[in-house]
């Protein structure tokens, strides 16, 4: 389960498109983010994606990637044209294919490395996604067979894409657009010409040749589990009151909220929620996914900056700031399933267990700082772009360093943090303290 969304430059305060994304994974399924650098490959050559291999470009290009650690393809990214990606998991009535093809996450990082432009991604996707076809196992310990959409974005246009089997529907974006696991796309500005033939077939067609996408191959079962319209709402309902005054700290806000339910109570726990919400923290059965990574960015040309997280569970991390093209401060080794206290995503991962344990006073410790701190850097890397490229690696540095030593304090300050009886209820601990064996976490 994911969250993405986007704000176009008419509606954001700086006129600046602006992006974010939550990726929702099992919690011990660490994500990498890396940065590739533009690369020719001779003609002929191939690439090698999570399943399948299919013909290569002769470039590819520079691009910033957060991957699940066993995949070939990512989760979400950016490229050196400022193009942005993000995919979601989509569930119709149409069953999603379990013959190995593409992933979704695969066609993220090859509109990224292949694609110009927003519209240019996008092509490369839905040509790829023609030819090659998606499916395979998507879980990590668990199986997992979807569809998928994506928001694509670059700084002047934006573009939802929602796809069922080879089918695709595009929808050209305007103001504030978001996108959680559940098809969205009613009347498309694009489509593909196989799904206008089956609609013509099978009767969808209006008097105008027109038909509602998601109402014909929405799942309403898997709907209600993934509460996938009900997190769209919530997100438009945060960001589209705040029109042509959306900034920067507005979509890293809704990337952390828990839900209308929480809004307003002091001793909100993750053992609250009622359904799946934007920041979301695991529990048990169904609820094995959490947010494992985010990413959001400011589009302004010639200062594109993307803010990552390199960890889990937003509302207990700091966005630090990311150029292409310039170095990423050291994260440590790339992380995988098992802890390794090196690695960064595993680094934070006894704050976040801790103040899961008491996730109030986990919230009382961190959340003014960690404020504080974001407001720091994002104006530290105006200053910096205000000078010249020249300055921008010294600040992203400083953020970088000065997040460590915050999260380093917060993990001190959790240590003693005491145990409530159900920190994600009874069932949702023991699945806690399964995994936690599963990944070689140390006892607390």
């Amino acid at each position: 389960m994911c969250d993405t969304r986007v704000a176009t430059p008419t509606v954001t305060a700086a006129g600046a498109m602006l992006f974010g994304k939550n990726s929702d994974r099992e919690r011990n399924e660490a994500q990498v983010l890396e940065m590739h650098p533009r690369r020719d490959h001779g003609r002929g050559a191939s690439v090698r994606l999570t399943y399948v291999e299919i013909d290569q470009v002769v470039r590819t290009n520079a691009c910033l990637i957060s991957r699940p650690f066993w995949m070939w393809g990512a989760e979400m990214g950016a490229n050196e044209h400022g193009v942005v990606i993000g995919n979601e998991a989509m569930h119709s009535t149409v069953p999603a294919q379990r013959k190995p093809a593409l992933t979704g996450m695969d066609l993220v990082r090859l509109g990224l490395e292949r694609g110009t432009s927003a519209a240019h991604a996008l092509a490369v996707i839905t040509q790829l996604l023609e030819k090659h076809g998606q499916g395979g196992d998507c879980g990590h310990l668990g199986r997992f067979y979807y569809h998928n959409g994506f928001v694509i974005a670059d700084a002047k246009e934006a573009y939802v894409v929602e796809t069922v089997g080879r089918w695709w529907a595009a929808e050209r974006v305007e103001g504030v657009r978001a996108l959680s696991n559940a098809l969205s796309v009613g009347n498309p500005h694009a489509r593909s010409a196989d799904l206008a033939a089956h609609a013509k077939a099978s009767g969808w067609l209006d008097a105008k040749g027109a038909f509602d996408f998601a109402e014909r191959l929405i799942d309403p079962v898997r709907d209600a589990g993934t509460f996938g319209r009900g997190r769209c709402a919530r997100a438009t309902s945060l960001l589209a009151p705040k029109a042509r005054q959306i900034g920067l700290a507005d979509i890293q806000a809704v990337l952390r909220d828990h839900g209308a339910e929480a809004e307003g109570d002091p001793d909100w726990t993750p053992a609250k929620t009622t359904h799946r919400s934007i920041c979301m923290h695991a529990a048990h059965g169904p609820r094995r996914s959490q947010t494992v990574a985010s990413m959001s960015s400011d589009l302004t040309p010639r200062r594109v900056t993307h803010w990552v997280t390199g960890t889990a569970a937003p509302c207990l991390s700091l966005f630090k700031p990311v150029v292409l093209g310039m170095p990423i401060p050291n994260r440590g080794p790339p992380p995988t399933d098992r802890y390794d206290e090196a690695s960064l995503w595993w680094r934070h991962e006894p704050l976040h267990r801790a103040a899961l344990a008491d996730f109030p006073a986990a919230m009382a410790l961190i959340a003014d700082e960690r404020d504080a701190l974001e407001t720091g850097f994002r104006e530290r890397m105006a200053a910096a772009w205000a000078i010249g490229a020249v300055a921008v690696p010294d600040a992203i540095a400083a953020c970088w360093r000065e997040a460590e030593a915050a999260e380093a304090r917060w993990r001190s300050g959790l240590s003693g943090a005491r145990r409530t009886a159900d920190p994600v209820g009874r069932a949702g601990a023991r699945a806690w303290a399964r995994l936690n064996t599963v990944a070689g976490f140390p006892r607390p």
